[in-house]
């Protein structure tokens, strides 16, 4: 699952009732909500999310976000971390799917989720159950108060995408690409490797803690599409005392629903896409001719010898 609210796939705040206190396009922000004490601005309390001011009238609050792929929502996070004695009484979550950019009042909004007690300083972690198709959320708080972050996990609708027979980036976010597994992410979100664009810095690629012994790390990734692949590239741009040594690939095609356990297992037999092979600082790693030969994949495992940090993996095929 990724989150689809995170702005690096496109997705906005395109209105919101209020926003007095703290600005409403905090709320999408991939980094966590952090808190500086003593520090105001001219509205009050400068808060890291989004907050409106005190209600003196009926009514509630709300502010929808226009998802930059559209797709499936599976589990969402009402995060008030720091927000204590300001946080939402209760918040609900609606969805829609439209073509427009702001909804108009026709729009026919489903309940993803119904009104529920929000815990102050704290991640509200629901599980929803709906297998719609989702363009738009809107999120309502009861009956004002501040969230720090909301987090809408779920997955891109990939069957809404066309990728013809043209090369493209199969492990891309913007594409569908999703993690499966990885069996450390201390320092840098597995996530971030599938990214788009060029890394802003260290933070915004994968690391793991330094390893100590005979170990190496490894992080499994599922593509867009199941495709041809005829070029990789390992990019460990910022990465100039923490990048791995070495990295390898490893590839499969698997259909059918299967388990992350059962992914992860399955793996570790999985036929070589690219033999282990030296990384270097800062720099883009790219890799053709030394490719195995490979069929319809769409698994990926990415070896890295010790430990360290990569900001991107692009493999570019062509979809089968």
């Amino acid at each position: 699952m990724i989150d689809l609210a995170q702005p690096r796939l496109g997705s906005k705040i395109v209105y919101k009732t209020d926003e007095f206190f703290a600005k409403a396009n905090r709320i999408i922000n991939p980094d966590e909500p952090f808190f500086i004490e003593n520090k105001f601005d001219k509205h009050g309390k400068w808060m890291d999310g989004w907050e409106t001011r005190r209600k003196r009238n009926k009514g509630y609050d709300y502010l929808i976000i226009r998802l930059g792929k559209e797709g499936r929502i599976s589990k969402v996070n009402i995060d008030t971390t720091h927000f204590n004695g300001n946080q939402p009484n209760h918040a609900s979550l609606h969805a829609c799917h439209s073509k427009k950019n702001i909804p108009d009042k026709k729009t026919k909004w489903k309940t993803i989720l119904k009104k529920k007690k929000m815990k102050p300083n704290d991640q509200n972690v629901f599980t929803i159950n709906k297998n719609s198709i989702f363009t738009h959320v809107k999120l309502n708080i009861f009956p004002d108060g501040g969230v720090a972050r909301l987090r809408l996990y779920g997955s891109i609708a990939t069957e809404k995408l066309f990728f013809g027979k043209k090369i493209v980036n199969l492990s891309s976010l913007l594409n569908g690409a999703s993690i499966i597994a990885c069996n450390n992410e201390h320092f840098g979100k597995a996530e971030n490797i599938l990214a788009p664009g060029k890394a802003k810095n260290m933070g915004d690629g994968w690391e793991t803690r330094r390893s100590r012994g005979k170990n190496f790390d490894w992080l499994i990734f599922k593509c867009a599409t199941p495709g041809i692949i005829n070029k990789v590239q390992i990019d460990t741009h910022h990465f100039k005392g923490n990048y791995p040594d070495m990295c390898s690939l490893q590839a499969t095609n698997m259909t059918g629903k299967i388990s992350k356990k059962s992914v992860v297992k399955k793996s570790k037999k999985w036929k070589l896409l690219l033999n282990k092979v030296k990384l270097h600082a800062h720099k883009k790693h790219n890799f053709q001719n030394k490719l195995m030969k490979n069929k319809k994949i769409n698994y990926i495992k990415i070896n890295i010898f010790p430990d360290g940090g990569i900001s991107r993996i692009r493999v570019f095929g062509r979809a089968e």
